[in-house]
């Protein structure tokens, strides 16, 4: 239901390191900064809108606890994210992100995806 992978370093030296990922989207995006201590999401998605099925999050900078569970069965989790990483959440899978430490999150797309396709238990 949800998948960690981190991101793929091509390179660093004296100034830090680079990183790359492959995106297969297009469009409006959402880059958020969060607070350590902060909670962001309590909700799940359907997969109604394309760019929520699955939603991808890239966790630019920090760490984070992503706590899920599936609505439809009795399956649950939790994940340490530490920067940089591709998230990935499968519809159906609520979710919340608990920052360790203050954030950066990427999040490949917009406001107008999540308006119809965001539920709460």
């Amino acid at each position: 239901m949800v998948r960690v992978t981190t991101l793929d370093k091509i390179g660093e030296d004296e100034r830090g390191a680079t990183h790359y990922f492959d995106m297969d989207r297009s469009g409006q995006f959402i880059v958020a900064y969060r607070k350590a201590g902060s909670v962001s999401g309590q909700h799940y998605h359907k997969g109604i809108a394309p760019k929520k099925n699955p939603e991808k999050i890239i966790v630019m900078q920090g760490e984070a606890v992503l706590n899920w569970k599936d609505v439809q069965s009795t399956a649950a989790g939790s994940v340490l994210i530490k920067a940089p990483a591709l998230v990935e959440i499968d519809p159906y899978a609520w979710h919340e992100v608990i920052s360790k430490t203050d954030i950066i999150i990427f999040e490949m797309n917009g406001l107008e995806d999540a308006k119809e396709d965001t539920f709460r238990l």
